[in-house]
């Protein structure tokens, strides 16, 4: 190839190098400096807010820059991104902390007017059908000559034939512009044959679209709703986030997800939740996951799959050592599956939210897991593990696992057996340290007057702490007394404690007999080490 027409593009910069300046932003709004002295020094969340929003508006602007010189080399882009991102970060530092409860801000201030002209969004109105004149008054603006809109959310709308056939040609138009179309909840009401030929419609209009986000949920799809989007989902390569949340995917329409989309390189985010996927069609999924490298945030909730296709997403995760956020509750993994996913974990260090309730994982796959994350995801900020049968002998290593993750934020074992005896063990673990948790979930555990007394003393002092459960347990009237006399300085943290039965303890089979058996068990546990089952 002659040199002369060989140029390298500088311009748009990879996802990579759009999340390190962000980081970058962060580190510096929180370390202190002159201007931070003067003007009070951000919090992290605060930081990490306003880093996000700059690095938004700072692309939109190189964007657009971009788009009217796209024969260059972006060179000019980049240096526009790099002076506006400066520019913005010294407005922030100047503004100083915000509290939620005042005004927007700067940053927010410019990225909603942004928003305003590269948004467009009617699903704010009323639920509606939309007859074809509506169709025409209501997307006109799409039409106006010189629009830069580059996201639009249909959702909320239910399209018939005659409306979509307007909006076809409109959305055409656009094809060259368009990054982000959500299409949730669009034919709602409609009939199964009107329905696809509305989705063909859009399918085809949008056609080429080189888009990063795309929104199909709760349009109870199934394997015809997705083949309807043939044309649609052949055409994106670079998608970053992929939603098929409620959309009745079977195993066939699954097996259509990763036949249609021809290349997921680029995948962030891919949802699933409440559909009908079964151990089949997480076998589909799986391969999709596989092709995923750069996925940070993978939900396949509620959608049947069973322990073998709980294995073959767990080995498939493997794949994604990028991974921030995993959420895989509600399905039937069981032990087998829960020991796959904890052999993946630990290799995967970047995790900071997992979400594993209701799974079926017992005692055995609880500990295989708890003992994984102990050694592995030093960032992790929220563990659920609710609904998982688990009893006082996987106590040690979950208590051993949140001892060493000292970022936690959200804990929820609720719905599981722990008694006593557990709730003990995972307070001591949450006494020292834990500056930043916020809640605690010990809900429906048979937990007595001890282990609430416990939880209760564990986190009564941890600053920003805003939740406490540990209703649905067996404490008894004076247990139940003693932890709001805990609580008297901010009794709005105690969560409702209208479902305890203070005689459930009766009724436990396993209940030592005579003695005060409360006071004897912590006496016992008092001093004991924590430390991971060998």
């Amino acid at each position: 190839m002659d040199s002369a027409g060989f140029s390298m593009k500088l311009w748009p910069p990879s996802l990579s190098t759009r999340l390190m300046l962000v980081e970058r932003m962060t580190k510096n709004l929180i370390t202190p400096s002159i201007l931070s002295r003067k003007y009070g020094l951000l919090s992290k969340e605060e930081a990490e807010e306003d880093a996000k929003q700059i690095e938004a508006l700072a692309f939109d602007s190189a964007n657009q820059h971009f788009d009217k010189e796209p024969d260059g080399d972006g060179s000019s882009a980049v240096q526009l991104y790099a002076k506006e991102s400066s520019k913005l970060m010294l407005e922030v530092i100047k503004r100083g902390p915000q509290t939620k409860e005042s005004a927007e801000g700067i940053v927010s201030e410019k990225v909603k007017a942004s928003d305003e002209t590269t948004t467009f969004d009617i699903s704010k109105g009323r639920r509606d059908f939309i007859s074809a004149e509506e169709a025409s008054e209501l997307l006109k603006p799409l039409s106006e000559p010189g629009n830069n809109y580059k996201r639009i959310c249909f959702s909320n709308r239910s399209f018939g034939v005659d409306a979509a056939k307007i909006a076809g040609p409109i959305l055409s138009s656009l094809k060259d512009q368009l990054t982000e179309v959500d299409l949730s909840d669009f034919v709602a009401g409609r009939p199964e044959e009107e329905a696809l030929e509305v989705m063909e419609i859009f399918s085809s209009a949008l056609d080429a679209c080189d888009l990063r986000y795309l929104d199909l949920s709760n349009n109870a799809l199934g394997e015809k709703g997705i083949r309807a989007f043939g044309a649609l989902l052949k055409s994106q390569k670079n998608l970053e986030e992929l939603y098929l949340m409620n959309d009745g995917i079977s195993e066939e329409a699954a097996q259509a997800v990763c036949e249609l989309i021809p290349s997921t390189d680029k995948l962030r985010v891919l949802h699933f939740h409440n559909n009908m996927t079964g151990d089949e069609g997480a076998l589909a999924i799986s391969k999709l996951v596989k092709h995923s490298p750069a996925l940070e945030d993978f939900r396949c909730s509620s959608t049947r799959v069973g322990s073998e296709g709980g294995v073959a997403l767990s080995q498939a995760l493997g794949e994604c050592r990028n991974l921030k956020k995993v959420d895989l509750r509600d399905n039937m993994f069981g032990v087998e599956a829960g020991i796959a996913l904890s052999k993946v974990l630990s290799i995967i260090l970047s995790l900071t939210e997992i979400y594993l309730s209701y799974l079926n994982l017992e005692d055995e796959g609880s500990i295989a897991l708890a003992n994984a994350l102990k050694e592995s995801v030093p960032s992790l900020e929220v563990l659920e593990m609710e609904g998982n049968d688990i009893t006082a002998k996987a106590a040690p290593a979950l208590a051993a696992c949140i001892a060493a993750k000292q970022f936690l934020t959200t804990l929820k074992l609720g719905e599981n057996e722990l008694k006593d005896e557990g709730a003990i063990l995972i307070a001591k673990a949450l006494e020292d340290g834990h500056g930043q948790l916020t809640e605690v979930d010990m809900s429906t555990n048979a937990i007595r007057r001890a282990g609430a007394r416990c939880l209760a003393q564990a986190v009564v002092n941890k600053p920003g702490f805003k939740v406490l459960n540990i209703n649905g347990n067996f404490i008894s009237d004076e247990g139940i007394d003693e932890v709001k006399d805990i609580f008297k300085n901010s009794l709005h943290v105690l969560g409702p404690l209208d479902d305890n039965d203070p005689e459930g303890e009766d009724y436990d089979e396993e209940a030592d007999e005579g003695g005060d058996n409360e006071n004897d068990l912590e006496t016992r546990l008092k001093d004991l080490d924590i430390k991971q089952e060998e």
